[in-house]
């Protein structure tokens, strides 16, 4: 059997949940796509209601992802989306629970909840004499923090795992959660009170994790990575990012094992001497625009992916499509490709081309699993 990759991770996306990673273990093709529906595919095609229940309620959820785990093996035979296969139940009953909105509801937002998608914190945002009072949550006593512990134990008791990964955000998303677009003006006219949001997103990410984690860990199941999703960094400067996120990023890093920053699907050519500066990344993602090449070059350890919207697989041609893939296996690979946020108005056939293909290319290039490029 393959050696496993140990500090590597993957891009993964669960039935119905935002994407996330997973860590890697070797056995993973030269092209590995990665297809993620959104609540209202399933909402449209099974009928599921994604509101507060589905979220709060591990029974309810179970058998809710047996019907979407059965669905998606009636339309992509063969292919084990979102951990589907053909003979087994996905266990991982926790990964995509509140969708994006946890860390915001830890610190103090509320959240809504659609039948049909993610939910979506809401809430006043922070004035700016309320940054200097803000504090961390004391996690021991905070009841929405106590009942993701709960849902633990009910998943481990349902399916006999304790699997899953809760999504921390990053220290810029949530910091905009908190402050609106005033976190923006904050990094120029007073870098002071944004460097307080910042330290309260980061000193709670940590104490977060670190609590699930011991929590998963009695239960059996052991998790050594974070994973940070800096979908904002786009909206400040490369500059912005190395003086005044990047080192609450390092934080991070070195307080886990294993460390991984996910982007969107924009170009990362600004950002990557800064992530460089990163120890062992052991996963990057970008979009398509981004230096490829390059990005091999300065990644080599970490587990690459590409982004490709759900706009692209829609609209664009076939033999562009393929032109893509190919340009993402000769320039990227051995990488994942993200195909996430897939609507109800994706053909099926687009979907199973691009996994067939991705079939091919791997084929073609050979099972290359090591952690290098070529």
């Amino acid at each position: 059997m393959p050696a496993a990759a140990p500090q590597q991770l993957l891009y993964y996306i669960p039935l119905s949940a935002i994407p996330g990673r997973r860590p890697a273990d070797g056995t993973e093709p030269y092209l590995r796509p990665e297809v993620g529906f959104n609540p209202n595919w399933f909402h449209v095609r099974c009928g599921i209601d994604f509101s507060e229940r589905w979220h709060e309620d591990p029974d309810y959820r179970w058998e809710t992802l047996k019907a979407m785990a059965a669905e998606v093996r009636r339309r992509f035979p063969g292919h084990p989306i979102g951990g589907v296969t053909e003979t087994q139940p996905p266990r991982d009953l926790l990964t995509g629970i509140f969708g994006a909105a946890a860390m915001g509801k830890l610190l103090g937002l509320s959240i809504r909840y659609f039948p049909n998608a993610w939910p979506a914190n809401v809430g006043a945002h922070l004035a700016d004499d309320a940054v200097a009072r803000f504090e961390p949550p004391e996690l021991e006593t905070n009841p929405f923090f106590r009942g993701i512990l709960r849902q633990v134990d009910r998943a481990a008791e349902l399916t006999g795992s304790a699997e899953g990964y809760l999504h921390w955000q990053g220290v810029l998303n949530t910091a905009y959660r908190l402050r609106g677009e005033t976190i923006f003006t904050d990094l120029i006219e007073a870098p002071e009170r944004a460097h307080r949001a910042f330290e309260i997103v980061t000193t709670t990410m940590i104490a977060g994790a670190r609590a699930l984690y011991a929590h998963q860990r009695r239960r059996g199941f052991e998790v050594r990575f974070l994973s940070v999703a800096n979908c904002m960094l786009n909206m400040i400067s490369p500059a912005q990012y190395r003086e005044h996120l990047l080192p609450y990023d390092l934080r991070l890093r070195e307080a886990f094992q294993v460390f991984g920053v996910h982007n969107c699907a924009w170009s990362i050519d600004p950002h990557m001497d800064a992530y460089a500066a990163i120890r062992d990344l052991a996963y990057i993602d970008m979009g398509l625009e981004s230096d490829l090449p390059r990005a091999r070059r300065l990644f080599p350890r970490a587990r690459r992916n590409l982004l490709y919207t759900p706009m692209d697989l829609k609209h664009k041609r076939w033999d562009d499509i393929r032109a893509d893939m190919d340009r993402i296996a000769a320039e990227l690979g051995p990488c994942d490709v993200g195909l996430p946020d897939i609507e109800a108005d994706i053909p099926d056939e687009r979907v199973l081309t691009v996994l067939e293909y991705c079939r091919e290319l791997s084929g073609r290039y050979g099972r290359h699993t090591a952690q290098g490029a070529s």
